[in-house]
């Protein structure tokens, strides 16, 4: 295990969005959120190479080349290699982000895969390591792979000195426990599964801090649906349309946030911090304006009585 301490700033900087997450946002755009969050003392940037087909690396790259680099933190992440691709369209309907599909993902979680990623993912940055590296989404192709190969490989090139900590993300918390179990984990980046809506992986944060591994968790407004105020019928989860017990209960939850001078978004930044484990929190943001409104967030004073008042309420099992 490594020693890294993830406190850098408000929160870190989710690089999915610069990567034209759903919407394209101009080189100028990107450049001035990254920048937008540097100025708001934000010195933590997680991207991967999934990001845009490498998009959102060259851009957080070419934004940070200026910056001392013995200021920041970079964590970006391994599986899937960039090869070149079919060329006809954007990857927009099967990626996810709004770029042309001239390379497509090809998962390897093979050690010479891993290392390839990572020095393309370094050439991308124009960085000559990165502080974290992370196996991202073992689940999705196959996590046995991912936990005796792609894994094994990371702890090596961490005690080697090429990346200073290790471990996985997914949004699936029964993989991260079992990446947990490996013992090779330093971090694991858990998405949307503990949240101010719903804990189910609080077991997993809670063996985390026991075992002394840091948690950064992301998704933490449930993909939007704990975004707003008072979210509505068109809000979403898990990047589709939220069904309509959530936002009952998203409002609810709200309700109880109003009463303590809270809105919901601020209260769903707060959270998660509360657990011993949750190290960092990661936003993804797409403009200058998103980052400021969440260092606003991110600075609101939550009282202790908010979470007793949710709990009363049967709104709140952390």
């Amino acid at each position: 295990m490594t020693e890294l301490d993830l406190d850098r700033g408000p929160f870190w900087f989710g690089g999915a969005g610069i990567g034209n997450l759903l919407r394209t946002v101009s080189d100028d755009d990107a450049r001035a959120t990254v920048d937008a969050a540097w100025d708001a003392g934000v010195r933590g940037f997680d991207t991967a190479p999934h990001y845009g087909l490498g998009l959102s690396e060259r851009r957080l790259g070419a934004a940070l080349a200026d910056r001392p680099r013995d200021s920041f933190l970079v964590s970006t992440k391994v599986g899937r290699l960039l090869v070149p691709g079919r060329g006809d369209g954007d990857d927009l309907a099967s990626g996810g982000f709004a770029v042309p599909n001239d390379t497509v993902r090809q998962w390897d979680p093979s050690p010479s895969g891993v290392r390839r990623s990572l020095d393309e993912s370094l050439g991308r940055l124009g960085l000559d390591h990165v502080d974290i590296a992370y196996l991202h989404d073992p689940d999705v192709y196959s996590l046995e792979d991912g936990l005796t190969q792609a894994l094994p490989t990371l702890a090596e090139l961490r005690d080697d000195g090429v990346v200073r900590a290790v471990g996985v993300g997914s949004n699936s918390f029964e993989a991260l426990d079992a990446a947990v179990s490996t013992g090779l984990c330093d971090v694991v980046m858990l998405s949307g599964r503990y949240t101010l809506l719903g804990q189910p992986a609080a077991a997993l944060v809670a063996r985390c801090a026991a075992l002394g591994v840091a948690v950064v968790a992301v998704g933490v407004y449930n993909s939007g649906l704990l975004g707003r105020d008072r979210p509505d019928a068109t809000a979403t989860y898990d990047y589709a349309a939220a069904p309509a017990e959530l936002v009952a209960r998203a409002n609810a939850i709200a309700d109880v946030c109003e009463q303590h001078g809270v809105t919901l978004p601020e209260a769903a930044l707060a959270f998660p911090r509360r657990a011993a484990s949750v190290a960092a929190i990661a936003l993804g943001v797409q403009s200058a304006e998103q980052v400021r409104s969440n260092v606003e967030r991110a600075a609101a004073v939550v009282p202790e009585a908010l979470w007793d008042d949710l709990r009363v309420a049967g709104l709140l099992h952390d």
